[in-house]
């Protein structure tokens, strides 16, 4: 049975908010994961507190606040329609935010965990050769993580494509703008559409246990969130 409109437009815009995510979540949880692997006391346990908390706290009520961020009368809502012509709330640019808070822990533990491995003698051997802090996490720290890089990006994929609570609060039940693949399974169950719904859930399932299988097997290691 061939894909219909809507589910393509789910797919792709699916395909499109996880990519992006990623691609953000690596860019900002890498100082991250690297500041919270050097750093112990109050702050850094805070820090890492907000960091690990969409772990345990229902989608929705992150989603809720953020809505509530979000809002046309806020400043941060003003402010974006300032900028950009467009509101912010129930729109993709929502969803990437969103996600990305979300989804921080699933990148943000694995390369802490990883940076935290790292031998402080070998940094230093850097820098008495000479090597600045860029150089030395560029030389000497990225060759030793890049599977763990590899993890963080399949894992912080994987879950913004699982995502449902979230993105429902924030972005809302539109085709073709923000009804991402999880929001087309609840609108076919809340449709009867079994069958549908069958199917996307079917292809969800495939996928997540694909990439895990592949992600276990080639990289020997267990991941650890």
């Amino acid at each position: 049975m061939s894909l219909s409109a809507a589910e393509l437009d789910a797919i792709r815009l699916t395909i499109a908010l996880a990519a992006v995510t990623t691609v953000t979540l690596l860019l900002v949880g890498t100082p991250l994961a690297w500041w919270l692997s050097r750093r112990r006391g109050t702050l850094a346990a805070l820090v890492e507190a907000l960091v690990a908390l969409p772990l345990i706290l229902p989608p929705t009520v992150l989603g809720f606040y953020l809505l509530l961020m979000f809002a046309p009368d806020t400043a941060l809502g003003r402010a974006w329609e300032s900028l950009t012509g467009s509101r912010l709330a129930f729109s993709f640019s929502a969803l990437v935010i969103g996600s990305v808070i979300y989804s921080l822990p699933f990148v943000v533990q694995p390369l802490q965990a990883a940076f935290a491995r790292v031998p402080a003698g070998l940094l230093q051997a850097g820098a008495t050769l000479g090597a600045g802090p860029l150089d030395q996490f560029r030389c000497l720290v990225l060759p030793l993580v890049r599977r763990s890089y590899i993890a963080a990006a399949s894992l912080g994929f994987a879950h913004t494509v699982g995502e449902f609570g979230v993105v429902l609060m924030i972005g809302g039940n539109i085709p073709g703008e923000t009804q991402v693949l999880s929001i087309a399974l609840y609108d076919q169950v809340e449709s009867l559409n079994f069958a549908e719904a069958h199917r996307l859930a079917a292809g969800l399932v495939t996928f997540s246990l694909v990439l895990l299988f592949l992600l276990y097997r080639g990289q020997g290691w267990r991941v650890r969130v």
